[in-house]
């Protein structure tokens, strides 16, 4: 006669605390990811960068440059020599920066890294190749240098595409596209609704 094994086993005691830290942890990361957009961060959209706050004025001032037509965000600030490196690099920047905003630690003043600069630079040269090759540049000056040997774009080109605003107090009212609709008086919104 053989004997019949049961998978049954008797509760254990620490399965039950286990399991409601598993579900405390687990909701709180679900509510995290809901509460910060996170799926918003795999597109190319530019009001994800106002997620945050603190890119209000880098976003306000994107959006009245001549940049905006047909740049992203993206475009400049991730590098683009990869599937792999692209996205690799967009969730180590975005780890940091969601840290940083989610502990307060974010600069009262904006700056690019240094170590960002030569990708930026990259991208510069990528979308600008056709207007800053040699032959186009000597025949409009002749004794022309190639200057993208020895300086970044940005050192000449400071305002593009974020003007000079490197902080919140420099544009107080820049505007926060998430609550636009909010600003609108009611009236006026009924009024619009009753045109259309």
């Amino acid at each position: 006669m053989k004997k019949k094994f049961t998978f049954l086993t008797p509760p254990l005691p620490w399965r039950t605390p286990v399991s409601i830290l598993l579900g405390i942890f687990f909701g709180l990361a679900v509510y995290a990811f809901y509460i910060s957009k996170a799926e918003s961060y795999l597109g190319e959209k530019p009001v994800t960068c106002i997620n945050c706050h603190v890119m209000n004025p880098q976003y306000a001032n994107w959006a009245h440059n001549s940049h905006r037509r047909i740049t992203t965000c993206n475009d400049c600030h991730v590098p683009h020599n990869n599937f792999v490196n692209k996205y690799f690099f967009k969730a180590k920047d975005g780890l940091k920066h969601a840290t940083m905003f989610t502990f307060r630690l974010e600069p009262q003043v904006i700056v690019m890294e240094t170590n960002t600069r030569p990708m930026v630079q990259k991208n510069c040269i990528r979308c600008h190749n056709h207007t800053i090759s040699m032959k186009f540049m000597r025949s409009v000056l002749p004794c022309y240098k190639n200057h993208l040997e020895e300086r970044y774009c940005l050192d000449c080109h400071r305002e593009e595409p974020h003007s000079l605003v490197n902080g919140l107090s420099s544009t107080p009212n820049a505007l926060n596209i998430q609550k636009t609709r909010e600003r609108v008086p009611k009236w006026l919104i009924k009024e619009l609704k009753a045109e259309n």
